[in-house]
């Protein structure tokens, strides 16, 4: 229901790396214990939580590392301090670039909404849902550390803020500050930083580069990488409703809800719409594709609501769905360090999408770029990959990590915007 979204709100700097005594002195955390929320989160975002040092059978190729389940604090959109889950791994291979070590803060693409989704279970071989552990495989033999956060919602009795953008933003960000805490941990604080996501995980990739500068401007941050992003989500709306992959809109109507409580949301459902959130909830991805094959917004409300109707109804704060939905705009107020933006970047971005796109609506992709490119931030962008949205992540790996490491090496970053 409704449309795919991320959230966002105005962010205030925050505090750098937690204290290193605020750290677990060991890694002994039971897999329960990873996933069960605290009763309050203390400390600074970023702050190392607990830690489990795990196997990773499905990030393929027997690539030697060491690997951790982690639960760190991060932030909400409302500015509330929160427990997230997620998996730092990091080669055993002696790094052989220049400087430290680098991290690749690492999103994944759509899981399902319900805490059994979660990637850091699936990558330790819980439930198969996912689709993405060839990505993390490609950035671990390239020698790049890996810090995979699961995004905010994943803890047990939770469901996830599916494209909540400031929530995506500041997991990612924070995952980098506790994958520099995990005892026995090898990875420094001068390490570079390159973000990197696809589909919603290219939305979140995209926000946590809008955010770094005023929420962790400690990281030397050096590229982003996104693929297959969801950049103007009344488009992706739009395309979304009533269509194969209607799941997507569904998930995101129920994370929205979850990010920004106030909006109406539990007093407009019919018996079709309580049911769907059951639904939703209790799946993970091909569950919620194949629950959702052709669904209409208008069936889940008493009003039959169409996707216009519902952007103009007002929670109690007096934000309407269409305020939360326009405020997730990627590329909206961006600029470089010395610009008077409310998002401020000095790293280049490497956009990109399928030939054969079908889910995303190929405008907001490529306005999204265009976006990027008319504030002057450097901008790489490849539409031409063979494939339509899922084939082109596993497609797009190796210029992925190739473009990655090319920043980390500290070479100038190509650029292919037009001239406006």
């Amino acid at each position: 229901m409704l449309s795919v979204a991320m959230g966002a709100a105005t962010t205030a700097p925050m505090a750098a790396m937690a204290d290193a005594e605020a750290a677990p002195s060991g890694c002994a955390a039971t897999d329960a214990a990873i996933y069960t929320a605290p009763s309050s989160v203390d400390g600074n975002p970023g702050d190392l939580l607990a830690c489990r040092s795990v196997a990773l059978p499905h990030v393929p190729g027997n690539v030697p590392m060491k690997a951790w389940k982690v639960q760190y604090a991060s932030t909400n959109v409302q500015g509330k301090k929160i427990a997230v889950s997620g998996t730092v791994a990091v080669p055993t291979a002696t790094w052989a670039g220049p400087g430290s070590r680098p991290v690749v803060a690492f999103n994944p693409g759509t899981v399902g909404l319900g805490s059994q989704c979660a990637f850091s279970k699936q990558l330790a071989g819980a439930y198969q849902d996912e689709y993405e552990g060839e990505q993390v495989e490609a950035f671990l033999k390239a020698g790049f550390a890996v810090a995979a956060t699961d995004g905010v919602g994943y803890l047990d009795g939770q469901t996830h803020t599916y494209m909540a953008g400031q929530n995506a933003g500041h997991a990612l960000l924070d995952i980098v500050r506790t994958s520099r805490q995990v005892p026995g941990g090898s990875l420094a604080s001068d390490g570079k930083v390159a973000i990197s996501g696809y589909s919603e995980g290219g939305a979140a990739a995209l926000w946590g580069a809008q955010l770094a500068s005023s929420y962790a401007p400690e990281l030397h941050m050096a590229g982003v990488a996104a693929g297959g992003v969801p950049g103007d989500l009344r488009l992706v709306g739009k395309q979304l409703n009533g269509g194969p992959f209607a799941g997507f809109l569904a998930d995101a109507q129920i994370g929205l809800h979850q990010a920004y409580p106030n909006l109406p949301f539990d007093q407009l459902l019919n018996d079709n719409g309580r049911q769907a959130v059951k639904n939703a909830t209790s799946n993970c991805l091909y569950g919620t594709l194949a629950s959702f094959l052709g669904a209409n917004v208008e069936n889940y409300t008493t009003n039959h609501y169409t996707l216009d109707q519902l952007y103009a109804l007002k929670g109690s704060d007096g934000m309407s769905w269409g305020d939360a939905v326009d405020a997730q705009k990627l590329g909206a107020d961006i600029g470089g360090p010395n610009s008077g933006a409310k998002y401020k970047m000095d790293f280049p971005t490497f956009q990109y999408r399928g030939v054969f796109e079908e889910v995303i609506a190929t405008q907001a992709e490529e306005d999204t770029r265009s976006r990027y490119c008319k504030a002057g931030i450097t901008t790489q962008w490849n539409s031409s990959y063979p494939g339509e949205h899922l084939l082109t992540d596993s497609i797009a790996i190796n210029d992925v990590t190739a473009w990655i490491g090319d920043r980390f090496a500290g070479k100038a970053a190509p650029s292919n915007c037009p001239l406006f």
